[in-house]
This record gives structure tokens, C-alpha cells and sequence, in this order.
């Protein structure tokens, strides 16, 4: 059993749907599952028309799937992927040796540092899944799937933390790379980090106080 940071008792209950149809009701519940966190499962069937109804009673989307974690309500694939990856942070749910070694920075500049067997394996994962959907649906554009989408935004913290601890790249990675921290949405964001000036220790472990 995963330790929850603050729900160790916490009642899970998870409203999905047909798990024939629904892709995007399979996602968390294949974490929750994985991880052996005891939830309740509420299935709605598509072919009854009051499921959007009943979905519209747990969520403003009115649709699936829907996390409720006690009295609060969390809707949408991914968002229930964050807060389960909050709640239950021993699960490491996102590849935890990428992010421990080498925190988000977007000023600093740090080559070599954070190093590890462990996150060269995840580097070279992450490297393959890009090589693999530009090749195979890139064609539109320099970003993943042609033109800017979810994934990119998902993978522009990336981006930004192989800059900062100088991660040598592939060329086609280095060009995905070079695509993302071009984007004026990423470049907004990259002025506004750099215009803050403070200085939070614990997430600068290579530098010194300023």
C-alpha cells in the first residue's frame, strides 16, 4: 500500500465509463489499480441516456471519468493523474531520478550536474518517445504531433531542465527541444521566471546563496 502525503484515510471513489469505449476512464483507473489503493468503482453506461446526468452531478464537465477523494471532486484524465501522483508521492508516478537530480530551474545553468545511471535511463526514454512520435506524427510541424498540443506543454518542463543542467541531445530531440523553448508561450514564461529574484534552497542544491 502507498502512503498518501495527507489521505492515508481517505475514501477513493472513481465514476467511469463503458471500460469497452472509454479510453479516458482507463488511465486512472489503471493507476489506481497498479498502485493497490483501495477505491470505489461507479460505472456509467453509455447506452443509458442519464449517464451524462449523473455525470453532471459530480462534475462541471459532465463527463468521465471523475475522482472523489472525500468531500473534493477531481475531474479529467490528467488532472486526477496529478493529484494521485500528489497524494500518493511514494508511488513515484512521474519518473522520479529526472526530477530529484535535477530539479526545475529556468535560470540556473548547471551542466553535468545531477547526473546518474538512474537518469540517463530516464533521458533516454524520454528521448525515444519523442524521436518516436516525430517520426511517426510530426509531419505538421516541430513539435511533437506537428503543431503545439498537450504533450508539448507536458514536456516543456523537460526541456527547460535538460537546458539547465546542459543534457546533450540526439538531433532530433535537440530540435524538438529547440522548437519547445522557441514557442512565445514558453518564452513568456522564461522571462517572467527570470524577472523573480527569489532564492528558494532547497531547490537550488548546486548553487550558493546569493
Amino acid at each position: 500500500m502507498f502512503v498518501a502525503r495527507s489521505r492515508a484515510m481517505a475514501r477513493l471513489r472513481l465514476l467511469i465509463g463503458n471500460k469497452n469505449y472509454s479510453s479516458w476512464s482507463m488511465r486512472p483507473w489503471l493507476l489506481l489499480h497498479h498502485m493497490g489503493v483501495p477505491f470505489e468503482e461507479e460505472r456509467l453506461s453509455f447506452a443509458d441516456p442519464s449517464w451524462r446526468s449523473r455525470a453532471a452531478e459530480l462534475s462541471p464537465s459532465a463527463r468521465v471519468p471523475v475522482l472523489r477523494i472525500d468531500d473534493d471532486v477531481v475531474w479529467e484524465s490528467l488532472a486526477i493523474a496529478e493529484t494521485l501522483a500528489e497524494a500518493f508521492p511514494s508511488a513515484e508516478l512521474w519518473p522520479a531520478d529526472l526530477r530529484r537530480h535535477m530539479p526545475f530551474n529556468v535560470g540556473g545553468r548547471h551542466p553535468g550536474k545531477g547526473m546518474t545511471p538512474e537518469v540517463q535511463r530516464d533521458i533516454d526514454r524520454i528521448v525515444a518517445i519523442w524521436t518516436d512520435a516525430r517520426a511517426r506524427f510530426g509531419r505538421g510541424g516541430e513539435l511533437l504531433f506537428g503543431r503545439f498540443g498537450i504533450a508539448d506543454a507536458m514536456y516543456a518542463p523537460v526541456v527547460v531542465r535538460f537546458a539547465t543542467y546542459g543534457v546533450e541531445l540526439p538531433p532530433v530531440a535537440a530540435a524538438y527541444a529547440a522548437a519547445v523553448q522557441a514557442l512565445p508561450c514558453v518564452r513568456a514564461w522564461t522571462e517572467q521566471a527570470l524577472a523573480e529574484h527569489e532564492f528558494v534552497e532547497e531547490d537550488e542544491p548546486y548553487a550558493t546563496s546569493p
